[in-house]
């Protein structure tokens, strides 16, 4: 009897320790890379369209050479961007060298779910207030970089960021007031 005892005692010591590790292992997966100092934008630089932040002068930002791990159902926050010219993703999108209407459910994913670009072109499924939209990925939201010409002088992107044209929060029929940040899933489609 006691050596039962003992014995389940220490299966489930073995089984709190595996889970916990497992738990630290997954937590852990993917933490800051890095930081950098922003500095002020020079005069007509960082396009505030959509709210955007621009760097600040002295602040210490956060930077990611990975993003969370992709399940079938990743949670995620929606940001707002334009992929237009003109509009305050900067440049021309990665994938392809193009800008995109705001009007085309397009997105940019944080550097880790970019994945190098392996995301290029493919459609993910992204899913808010009872809704689902397919968009296309063109574009990195880069969590490396930041505060510089290359990026519009904005801050570099948080990890878990799903950076989405304004065809995509219509298409989730979430209400203009609300368009910012906005807590979302997605999955590769």
């Amino acid at each position: 009897m006691k050596n039962s005892i003992m014995g389940k005692s220490l299966l489930a010591l073995l089984m709190f320790a595996t889970l916990t590790y497992c738990l630290d292992a997954r937590l852990q997966a993917c933490q800051p890379s890095g930081s950098i100092r922003g500095i002020k934008p020079p005069p007509g630089q960082c396009n505030p369209e959509n709210d955007s932040d621009c760097c600040k002068q002295g602040k210490m930002y956060t930077t990611y050479t990975c993003s969370p791990p992709v399940t079938g159902n990743t949670k995620a926050v929606l940001t707002l961007n334009s992929f237009q010219k003109g509009g305050d993703g900067g440049g021309p999108s990665e994938c392809d060298n193009q800008y995109h209407s705001d009007d085309t459910p397009v997105v940019a994913l944080s550097t880790g779910w970019y994945s190098g670009g392996d995301r290029c072109l493919n459609y993910i499924t992204i899913s808010a207030n009872g809704r689902s939209v397919k968009a296309k990925v063109v574009d990195e939201c880069d969590s490396t970089m930041g505060c510089d010409d290359e990026h519009d002088y904005q801050p570099p992107c948080p990890n878990n960021i799903v950076d989405a044209s304004k065809a995509v929060w219509k298409a989730l029929g979430i209400p203009e007031d609300n368009w910012g940040d906005y807590d979302i899933t997605w999955s590769d489609a």
